[in-house]
């Protein structure tokens, strides 16, 4: 085979990320629902039965099954079935940027609107309750910052003779950034909090007049 049949074999890949077959992948939506005249951002506690994560603050969403048209549909799908809504019911989704967290997992979020809070019948085998916050609360909170610094441990029999440096070998390692916001009672942070994080931080780089739309 010539160099040129071999590269022209590359001509109409589209890249993607390397090893995401692997990963697992999930979609979120970040739900805008209008209250008392005022834009709120929609948050739901998880189940106390639920195995992972019981009683934390989350968006609605889950993992991507094979049926799912893309992570677009598993959002919907996901937040349909979490909130008791017809699909029908979410507008205006838009993507957000996508998570790549370092536990083995794809994040796809997305931003979208509710009908009203009564129209809501929230699935209690998933969701304990459903609050909101004011979008203009978090757009002038400041939240907490913290760091999660992560430790590289190679496995007892690691070959070090073949790597320069062996044991001594300098290992980059890193942090990760946890943010916390309080209203009231319940605590985000999280996944979830990144991602709040990132949709407020879009609206203020924008210079978006929400209270004008």
């Amino acid at each position: 085979m010539k160099r040129e049949q071999l590269l022209n074999q590359f001509r109409d890949r589209k890249p993607t990320i390397l090893g995401s077959e692997h990963f697992s992948k999930y979609a979120v939506l970040l739900p805008l629902i209008e209250k008392e005249d005022e834009i709120h951002i929609l948050f739901q506690v998880r189940s106390l039965q639920m195995r992972k994560q019981p009683g934390e603050v989350c968006f609605p969403g889950g993992r991507s099954e094979e049926f799912d048209k893309n992570e677009l549909h598993t959002a919907i799908r996901e937040t349909s079935e979490e909130l008791g809504i017809q699909q029908l019911g979410i507008t205006q989704v838009f993507p957000l940027d996508f998570i790549i967290s370092p536990f083995g997992t794809i994040i796809y979020p997305f931003v979208g609107s509710l009908p009203s809070e009564y129209e809501l019948h929230p699935n209690p085998n998933e969701v304990e309750k459903i609050f909101t916050v004011p979008l203009d609360y978090l757009l002038h909170y400041s939240p907490k910052k913290h760091h999660i610094h992560f430790k590289v441990e190679p496995e007892a029999d690691f070959p070090f003779d073949l790597i320069v440096g062996g044991e001594n070998y300098n290992w980059q390692t890193r942090k990760m950034d946890e943010y916390f916001y309080i209203y009231q009672n319940q605590i985000i942070w999280g996944l979830t909090a990144r991602i709040l994080k990132h949709f407020l931080d879009l609206i203020k780089n924008q210079s978006i007049d929400f209270k004008n739309i």
